[in-house]
């Protein structure tokens, strides 16, 4: 071979070389991109995204879609990166970013599972609270072992304990801590709405003196029906703002699209604020796909929406559900809600 085919066949060599090396080199990156959207006011699989049990549940029309950032599980190679950082609807960021190096991935998952089960409790308290439904407090689950077993259940109201009223959380821990352990009290609870009476044999309280109904409870707003919320696998706090959302459209009395299709983001907690998430502007391109006609963007997220923005996906800007409603209400009327 002459020196010039040599060079050919050994530069050819070298660049299929590192072409397959690149396939396979893995880099402590993770892709992120548009994940799956899902209406709140829908279903998945058959099974309603929120169900409404012990009341109908209102007729509504259109759409309000959660929105959420996809991870491919399969290992981002060197090659993969690359065409990441070159695609705008693709974000590579480091790895210990997504999974922190003190984590295991299940335990950082697990971690983003409990989030959004703490969001759907936000969600559901802060809806209630926007329909009037005043505070109570609602039992949650039982304890192990609980003196409460087959006499209380989840989402019981507790109104008094022998003979004292209890509103608040406060007024509960007080009789409890008069009462010795071992001693039967008399239960007033709500349970659907509907008043009842039982006696519970309390145990030691787990700190400090006085007893305990071996229950964990909340203060928040009580509705004589129960709403469930079934996601499955979505992590984190973002959905809070859309679940809220879906439940005030389910259970109020204003059908709140207006038969549009309306995407957003957003945490919440139980006074209606709306927070901060990450994703933007991948969430806006999930939108996008969709055909929603307007993205509901929490108030400081709405500088990186308006770096990132999306042909024919007007945004509206949103600092608390009331917010959020008052864009629905101006969607509905032909209006343009507020932009970011």
């Amino acid at each position: 071979m002459t020196r010039r085919t040599t060079v050919l066949v050994a530069g050819t060599a070298l660049l299929l070389f590192f072409g397959v090396l690149g396939t396979l080199l893995p880099v402590p990156f993770v892709a992120q991109v548009p994940g799956p959207t899902y209406n709140t006011l829908g279903d998945i699989d058959g099974t309603p995204i929120i169900s409404v049990e012990g009341r109908e549940p209102n007729d509504v029309s259109g759409n309000l879609n959660l929105t959420t950032v996809g991870i491919p599980q399969d290992q981002l190679t060197l090659v993969g990166a690359v065409q990441g950082w070159l695609d705008d609807e693709v974000v590579v960021v480091p790895r210990e970013q997504i999974y922190p190096p003190d984590r295991s991935v299940e335990e950082t998952q697990a971690e983003n599972r409990q989030a959004f089960l703490t969001s759907e409790q936000a969600a559901r308290g802060a809806a209630l609270a926007e329909l009037g439904y005043p505070e109570a407090v609602v039992l949650q689950e039982l304890a192990e072992d609980s003196a409460s077993e087959g006499r209380l259940e989840a989402g019981d109201a507790i109104d008094a304990v022998d003979g004292t009223p209890t509103p608040d959380l406060d007024a509960l821990s007080a009789v409890l801590a008069d009462t010795p352990p071992g001693t039967s009290v008399v239960v007033d609870y709500r349970r659907g709405g509907e008043p009842g009476t039982t006696t519970v044999t309390t145990s030691p309280a787990a700190e400090g003196e006085g007893s305990a109904l071996g229950v964990l409870v909340l203060q928040t707003p009580y509705a004589p029906f129960d709403v469930g919320i079934e996601v499955a696998d979505v992590g984190g706090p973002s959905a809070g703002l859309m679940l809220a959302l879906g439940i005030v459209d389910l259970v109020g009395d204003t059908d709140l699209t207006g038969g549009a299709v309306v995407a957003g983001t957003g945490t919440i907690d139980t006074e209606g604020v709306v927070g901060p998430i990450g994703g933007i502007p991948l969430k806006l391109v999930a939108a996008r796909e969709i055909g929603a006609e307007v993205f509901l963007v929490p108030a400081e997220n709405c500088a990186e929406a308006l770096q990132n923005p999306q042909e024919g996906l007007p945004t509206a800007r949103v600092a608390t559900l009331d917010d959020a409603l008052t864009a629905l209400e101006d969607l509905r009327a032909g209006r343009t809600p507020t932009p970011c």
